[in-house]
């Protein structure tokens, strides 16, 4: 009885399979007409050319935006480039997929229809124009909110709008509000920082209009004084206006009060990992060159304990703050006050060993560096000291390893010259195992 209710059992399990393999054959069969020419897949988005020959949009766009002007098919040079949604042919497909839904085949959404340039032209010169008028705030900041929700939409619509001009006229629109830097217009400006960011990485034109005077005043008004929100934006546009790497914005920064000390802020109080990954960024550019901006900048962030929270942050954070905060570190150990206060820190030797070979190439390049910095060209009588420790700490073995391991010349060389100077010590001390540093915790 039992083998033949496993028998039955079987039956109906093979049944059941075969069932479901001849679903998946039916569902192979998609009707021609439903296909897209270029891709061969179910269309989702239907449009048609001005050749008569209906594509799905992604692929007709991609095709288009390669440089192509001519239909795939006819080969017919295309009168427009803009196609035209086919509502019949889609909602065919959606009749069809309805009908077959019991194959698995979910119902096509029905697509927006996205944003054309003469669309987008036409909202761009509203915006100018209230801005130029000076009233009309709240129309201002509906059309900038409207932008930033057809922008959001697709990156197609993104592409429109940075193609014809968005990421300057938007700047320029906050430059003027920021002239004046009234509370009543701040709702305004937060709408256009937030558009901004999501137009990222903007034009050189438009990040040299937010590295004015006025623009950063602003940014940095908001990285004070703004929502968690606008401190986000405002450090996403301010490392993109840094990377433009010109003195004069340093200079500009270091006069805007409490502004490297919200930079500092955002590392000491994350956000999030985004934020903090801009902020570092944002510091690395200013600290990073022999300008002498950059050394009064160095000064500032040293004594606001920049060096302590970047030794602390790397004790447990990801790869890519690792780098971003070992390299601020090197450039503030360029001066006199950055490498006395990395000196005095009793972590930074240990975190520093800690990090070689063990994050990235580049976190090892500035850690070298760093060292080299450090016990290297340190001629004072706590030279020994520092040696000691890292010899303790075994930054001998790590940096032997390193150097058969392979690395850059110029990492290479510093290597060896702390090599040399930890060889002369090491028979004084005991090497003891490396510090871990897992389950240390950061005062803040």
């Amino acid at each position: 009885m039992i083998s033949t209710w496993r028998k039955r059992r079987a039956s109906r399990t093979s049944n059941t399979k075969k069932q479901i393999e001849e679903k998946s054959m039916e569902l192979l069969m998609i009707p021609s007409h439903f296909k897209c020419p270029i891709s061969l897949d179910l269309m989702k988005d239907p449009v048609t050319l001005s050749t008569g020959i209906t594509y799905d949009r992604v692929s007709i766009e991609t095709w288009i935006e390669s440089g192509n002007q001519t239909c795939p098919i006819t080969k017919k040079v295309l009168k427009t480039l803009e196609p035209v949604p086919n509502h019949a042919v889609r909602k065919m497909i959606q009749e069809w997929c309805v009908e077959n839904k019991d194959h698995g085949i979910e119902r096509i959404p029905t697509p927006r229809i996205p944003v054309t340039s003469s669309e987008v032209t036409e909202i761009l010169r509203k915006v100018e124009s209230c801005c130029k008028s000076q009233q009309g705030l709240e129309s201002g900041r509906e059309l900038v909110m409207k932008m930033r929700k057809m922008i959001k939409e697709s990156m197609r619509n993104k592409r429109c709008f940075v193609t014809n001009g968005a990421g300057k006229i938007l700047s320029s629109t906050l430059l003027v509000f920021s002239e004046k830097l009234s509370v009543g217009d701040s709702e305004t400006m937060e709408e256009i920082l937030s558009t901004l960011t999501i137009l990222l990485p903007l034009d050189g034109e438009s990040k040299s209009i937010l590295g004015s005077k006025s623009s950063l005043n602003c940014m940095i008004w908001f990285l004070k004084c703004g929502s968690l929100s606008s401190r986000r934006n405002s450090v996403f546009l301010l490392k993109e206006v840094m990377r433009m790497e010109e003195i004069w914005r340093v200079e500009e920064l270091l006069k805007i009060d409490g502004a490297l000390e919200s930079l500092v802020k955002l590392v000491k109080e994350p956000i999030c990992p985004t934020t903090t990954k801009a902020s570092l960024l944002t510091i690395y550019h200013m600290v990073n060159s022999s300008q002498l901006s950059n050394e009064k900048a160095r000064s500032k962030f040293v004594d606001l304990g920049l060096v302590e929270l970047l030794i602390e942050t790397l004790v447990d954070s990801e790869k890519r703050i690792c780098e971003k905060a070992l390299g601020i570190l090197s450039g503030l150990c360029n001066s006199e006050k950055g490498r006395k206060r990395a000196n005095s820190y009793a972590l930074t030797i240990p975190v520093l060993i800690k990090k070689l070979l063990r994050v990235s190439d580049m976190a090892t390049e500035f850690s070298v560096s760093i060292l080299w910095k450090l016990i290297g060209k340190n001629e004072k009588k706590d030279n020994v000291v520092l040696i000691n420790e890292a010899l303790q700490v075994g930054a001998f073995q790590k940096l032997l390893l390193l150097i058969q391991v392979g690395c850059s010349e110029n990492t290479k060389e510093k290597a060896s010259e702390l090599l040399k100077l930890l060889n002369l010590h090491r028979d004084k001390v005991e090497c003891i195992d490396s510090l871990d540093l897992k389950n240390l915790k950061r005062p803040f």
